[in-house]
């Protein structure tokens, strides 16, 4: 027999029972029922219990175990009486009668539980990651982010393409994030950077001559903490094809994504054909470029029922400006003053004014609108707003005015906030959406400067003659991405190919001919000899592993994450450098100096 075990910890059956088997894992739990001690052991694959009874050579041991210690069982497999069995085990029908145990490692006091599945301080939790990971529900997320993986590169794989590993040390990029800089030993002075992104290496791929490329990238960026994307580094599923258009793509990738989803979704829905929503369009009618589809509120513009009203705030404000208007969020089932007045405060909070607002009920047979705005605009203006949004007794909406530009943000939370409290959201069902036509440009206000809204790399629809004739904001991009449940978990374009059209849209954004050379200058001299049309995108891996875990946090599905403050509690990095280690690369640092107290 093996040394550790003939069986793992999920494999015994009733086909087993009196087999002599041998079991090793960790002791899960111990239970004392009457001097007949009860053993959980566990392994990566499951559970079984194990039996000890005091007439048992295996017994004087037993005694002595604790939680999470490493154990070998030598014993028979017996079944359980019908009372005993266990349904939500796959092993719930035997267990195993121990004569012989042996402690192969012992473990102190644990300083979280395995056990069971309480909140513990996160700060806890990710310095002993080894014993966090042994929990139930992280280990099954960490084994499905690994076959969700597999997935992804199976059907990437029949799709027809082939899997390419990138560079990791690397030139600085223009990503919109900062670059992790690697010191270099042998060129003293200069760096590395981490790539944020293989976008350069997959497009010279493409002038390689290579068709199809994928591959799970990691990817680096100096960020800020946020609650959809871990400090440090993520993982993306990379992807380019040559001598595509943008249907191309979405043709080819749509398949591929719904496929994964479908495959891990549990019997949830998930949405079979992928609507297509213009950038403009989802700003207007969500409030922002990632909607959450589950929620059915769909806003509109009410500009007109407001203007020369009697609500004089938003009707002074559309009289001076004609970039002024009013939009409405309706709410249906949202029509008391009670929760219209939870809105209006939750909206206070938020650093507003306020949150306009009108219900509608019925009395004594007649339907009509209530509310301060209701009184203002008057009976017609306020069933002109219920007829357009298509309201009823019973219903709410709500309103906010003044640029959009401005507003849309707070509009699209106002949105969410209203769908979630009145829970209009359908939560068991995948909502998978393409968001399409992307700004080219956008304003940078901080430095009074055109700026690139995405990917620098983008072909801009019209292409140079476009760049030279039109306004740049006005400008759209072959820019799309993948957006479900409120999440983006792709995105990509169409590649700007052309040595010239590359040159005046880095000059647009600020950038001359030489810094292109300079800063692209691999890319730029690969345009110069034949580059074939070409585009992809990227989809996030762990943000649809997330979705597809059902977790509320990154943290969940990755294995070892730092914390928010960008710190490995486990491994105590970042850490200062040992002296030599600066002086072989030339370094010094000049940390700044402390503030007074």
């Amino acid at each position: 027999m093996h040394r550790y075990r003939s069986h793992t910890c999920a494999a015994l059956r009733t086909a087993d029972v009196g087999s002599a088997v041998r079991l090793s894992g960790w002791v899960h739990r111990v239970r004392d029922h009457g001097g007949l001690l009860f053993i959980d052991l566990r392994d990566h694959y499951g559970l079984t219990q194990i039996v000890a009874d005091p007439e048992s050579p295996a017994f004087k041991t037993a005694e002595t175990l604790r939680s999470e210690w490493v154990i070998r069982v030598d014993g028979e497999v017996k079944a359980r009486s019908a009372e005993t069995v266990n349904a939500k085990l796959d092993t719930g029908e035997i267990e195993v009668f121990a004569r012989e145990i042996e402690v192969l490692s012992a473990a102190k006091e644990l300083p979280l539980p395995v056990f069971g599945e309480p909140d513990y301080p996160e700060d806890v939790r990710l310095k002993y990651r080894f014993l966090d990971l042994r929990r139930d529900s992280l280990h099954k997320n960490i084994v499905r982010r690994t076959q969700i993986i597999a997935a992804m590169r199976r059907r990437m794989t029949e799709s027809g393409f082939s899997e390419f590993s990138t560079p990791i040390l690397t030139a600085s990029s223009p990503e919109g994030a900062r670059d992790f800089l690697v010191p270099s030993r042998i060129h003293q002075g200069t760096f590395y950077a981490l790539p944020q992104a293989p976008q350069q290496y997959k497009q010279l791929i493409m002038m390689s001559g290579f068709d199809r490329y994928f591959q799970i990238a990691p990817c680096f960026r100096d960020e800020d903490p946020r609650a959809d994307r871990l400090p440090g580094e993520f993982y993306q599923l990379d992807l380019e094809m040559s001598f595509v258009t943008q249907e191309d793509v979405f043709q080819t990738m749509e398949p591929v994504i719904r496929g994964i989803f479908e495959d891990f979704a549990e019997g949830k829905p998930v949405t079979q054909s992928f609507p297509r929503i213009p950038y403009a369009e989802a700003i207007r009618k969500y409030g922002s470029d990632k909607p959450d589809l589950r929620n059915p509120i769909q806003m509109q513009a009410v500009t007109p029922h407001f203007a020369g009203s009697g609500f004089k705030v938003f009707a002074n404000m559309i009289a001076a400006d004609p970039e002024v208007e009013v939009w409405a969020i309706p709410a249906k089932t949202g029509g008391s003053r009670a929760f219209c007045d939870r809105m209006n405060a939750w909206a206070q909070q938020q650093g507003q004014p306020g949150l306009g607002y009108i219900f509608w009920r019925e009395e004594n047979g007649a339907l009509g609108g209530a509310g301060p705005l209701a009184k203002n605009i008057g009976e017609e203006r306020t069933e002109a707003v219920r007829t357009q949004l298509g309201l009823e007794a019973g219903d709410a909406c709500f309103f906010v005015a003044g640029k959009p530009s401005a507003f849309y943000r707070f509009a699209g939370e106002a949105r969410t906030r209203v769908g979630e409290e009145l829970n209009l959201v359908d939560r068991e069902r995948f909502a998978l959406a393409w968001i399409v036509d992307f700004p080219f440009f956008e304003w940078d206000e901080d430095n009074k400067k055109v700026d690139f809204a995405h990917n620098p790399f983008s072909m801009p629809q019209g292409g140079l003659e476009a760049l030279q004739t039109q306004e740049p904001l006005s400008l759209k991009a072959f820019q799309y991405d993948i957006v479900c449940n409120g999440f983006e978990i792709a995105s990509g374009g169409i590649r700007n190919q052309q040595p010239e059209t590359m040159v005046k849209a880095f000059e647009l954004a600020g950038y001359s001919r030489q810094d292109v050379e300079e800063r692209f200058g691999g890319l730029y001299r690969a345009f110069q000899y034949g580059a074939p049309p070409h585009g992809g995108m990227a989809a996030g891996v762990d943000r649809i592993v997330m979705l597809l875990c059902g977790a509320k946090n990154l943290r969940e599905i990755t294995m070892f994450p730092m914390n928010q403050q960008a710190y490995d509690l486990l491994m105590n990095a970042p850490s200062a450098a040992m002296p030599e280690q600066l002086k072989e690369l030339g370094l010094r640092v000049a940390l700044p100096a402390k503030k007074a107290e």
